[in-house]
């Protein structure tokens, strides 16, 4: 994990994410919350609040290791991945939700994702009782590791509408591309202990999933907001940016950890089946209620 290519490439992977994610987003999609407002913030206090608190209590339940256990709540604090978007669209969610929902939680993430990465690192004591990495002094490193991407990615849309849009889609699979190198090399490291991983956070990470998902529909319901609502957030806050998180952990500036970066790579697989699952019954109940009408 000390080699001058990933001491390069990881910062860089996680620039090329939050510039993508910049190319899609437009101030518009922060003034659009003014459209649902008591939606996004019952959505945004499940993100912030009620899932880590989740979270932290399956960790407690299950006594996970202390590094795992980091992994997991840097997970939990981690905003919605790109892909809710597209599962919202194929599962009849409203899209327009989900983009204002990731705008506003990647702009929150730079501040939240540190202060409950470092309670977590304070309560478990990772590794040999050193202290690992996203101290509160790097809080600065990561605002601008993630916001001035995202900031010049909404300037480049700004400024050459059709250029960003072409680009989009290449940036996207040019960052997937080379995560994926940085992972894998990650795992191979840690080959010896990968079957241990899964075995420990495997069940952890598959009920989090699952009370993600759960906790948005039911609570975009709650708020008033209608079935499609409903599946925005269940994807919004179902699906966590794996992408970043694993980035974070790997990156040698930051946690510098495979162990830390396991339960993101765990979810990151278990999470288009449980996804999936929740779709395609919302779709079923929807379905029934419309014949039933």
């Amino acid at each position: 994990m000390d080699s001058p290519l990933v001491t390069v490439l990881v910062p860089l992977v996680l620039a090329v994410i939050m510039f993508g994610l910049g190319l899609s987003l437009t101030a518009d999609d922060f003034r659009r919350v003014a459209a649902y407002p008591r939606t996004v913030l019952v959505a945004l206090g499940c993100q912030l609040v009620l899932l880590p608190a989740v979270c932290f209590g399956l960790i407690l339940a299950f006594g996970l290791a202390a590094a795992p256990a980091v992994g997991m709540l840097l997970l939990a604090a981690s905003p919605g991945g790109t892909m809710a978007n597209v599962y919202s669209h194929l599962f009849g969610g409203d899209v327009a939700l989900n983009i204002t929902l990731t705008a506003i939680n990647s702009v929150l993430a730079v501040f939240t994702l540190p202060l409950v990465v470092n309670l977590a690192i304070d309560y478990f004591e990772p590794g040999d009782g050193g202290q690992v990495g996203l101290q509160f002094t790097k809080t600065l490193q990561v605002f601008a590791l993630v916001l001035i991407p995202v900031a010049l990615g909404m300037y480049a849309r700004a400024r050459r509408l059709e250029l960003a849009r072409r680009a989009e889609r290449p940036v996207k699979l040019l960052s997937l591309v080379i995560l994926a190198a940085v992972i894998v090399a990650a795992l191979v490291s840690e080959r010896g202990n990968v079957g241990e991983y899964l075995a420990e956070v495997g069940l952890v990470a598959t009920l989090f999933s699952v009370v993600s998902l759960a906790t948005g529909y039911l609570a975009a319901r709650i708020a008033s907001g209608g079935h499609a609502q409903g599946v925005a957030v269940c994807m919004e806050i179902g699906m966590h940016n794996t992408s970043l998180a694993m980035t974070i952990a790997l990156s040698p500036t930051l946690l510098d950890s495979a162990e830390i970066a396991v339960p993101s790579a765990v979810y990151a697989i278990l999470v288009y089946f449980t996804a999936g699952a929740a779709g395609l019954l919302l779709r079923r109940a929807a379905a029934k209620t419309t014949a039933g009408t």
